[in-house]
């Protein structure tokens, strides 16, 4: 388990990295946040490369917990897709978009483990994304066109874009549901 200075180390950085993508934050940014020197920082993650990647294992791993808990919480695909969705809706008030989504803007500056990392992640939601669509298709709840593998990828395609378009907007949220709730009601 990491210390706890690490733990807000990772916490400070993955707003940065959230508002501001991989190459405008800096340990100077995180020092100051964290109250602590930089000397500090590389102690626990020598280099940055090594801090996010850490931040994409830990995030990966949180929204592994959040598709467990919203598979657990509902057996009806519909509502598990509003609610995948609402992962990406919820950090809209706080300027904070999808870490593996701003990470994939600088996917060609970033080192092979960090991008196994950001893969991991997506072929992870486009598998959860795959199932929930497959088990609405076989319900009969959804009008399925196109492969599951395909429709998976559209809607974390969808989710990602949504936040994107939500940030440059005056009211972000009304945005990102203006985009995403036919997306779903289409299925």
């Amino acid at each position: 388990m990491a210390s706890q200075t690490a733990q807000q180390i990772l916490d400070v950085a993955q707003i940065l990295v959230r508002q501001r993508g991989y190459s405008a934050f800096s340990y100077a940014d995180i020092s100051d946040r964290v109250g602590i020197r930089k000397a500090s920082i590389h102690y626990h993650f020598p280099s940055k490369d090594e801090l996010v990647r850490a931040l994409v294992m830990r995030y990966r791993q949180t929204f592994q917990h959040q598709r467990d808990r919203i598979a657990q919480a509902t057996p009806d695909p519909a509502d598990q897709l509003c609610q995948f969705a609402a992962l990406y809706r919820a950090d809209l008030p706080t300027d904070q978009l999808c870490l593996c989504g701003m990470l994939s803007a600088d996917f060609a500056v970033l080192p092979p483990l960090v991008q196994q990392e950001i893969q991991g992640f997506l072929t992870e939601n486009e598998v959860w994304l795959g199932q929930v669509v497959a088990q609405g298709c076989q319900a009969q709840q959804f009008h399925c066109q196109r492969s599951t593998a395909t429709e998976a990828k559209r809607i974390l395609a969808t989710l990602q874009g949504a936040q994107l378009m939500a940030r440059t907007s005056p009211e972000p949220e009304a945005t990102f549901d203006q985009i995403v709730q036919p997306l779903i009601a289409g299925l």
